[in-house]
């Protein structure tokens, strides 16, 4: 069974294929080396066949979806600012 994901979902990959393909009209196989075992990058695409386009430092791959996982997202409440004007009282 395949992982679904959403177009601009972060991915990490968690394991090198034998070689990767680019996400280009004309793909091309490159070493896979061109990737990094951890490195994140952001979903593009899907493809048929159950592959993944995305967008990595290096460029953009296809990666079947055994190899990347999703990056948990951390929500940040932004910081509460002190002069904010519900705090403040005029004097």
């Amino acid at each position: 069974m395949s992982k679904e994901f959403t177009v601009g979902d972060r991915v990490r990959v968690i394991e090198l294929p034998r070689y990767v393909k680019t996400a280009e009209p004309i793909p091309m196989l490159r070493p896979p080396n061109v990737i990094q075992l951890g490195e994140e990058g952001i979903v593009l695409d899907r493809r048929p066949g159950g592959y993944w386009g995305i967008r990595f430092s290096q460029g953009a791959f296809l990666l079947d979806s055994q190899y990347i996982e999703a990056v948990p997202v951390t929500s940040q409440s932004p910081p509460e600012t002190e002069n904010s004007p519900e705090s403040s009282s005029p004097t």
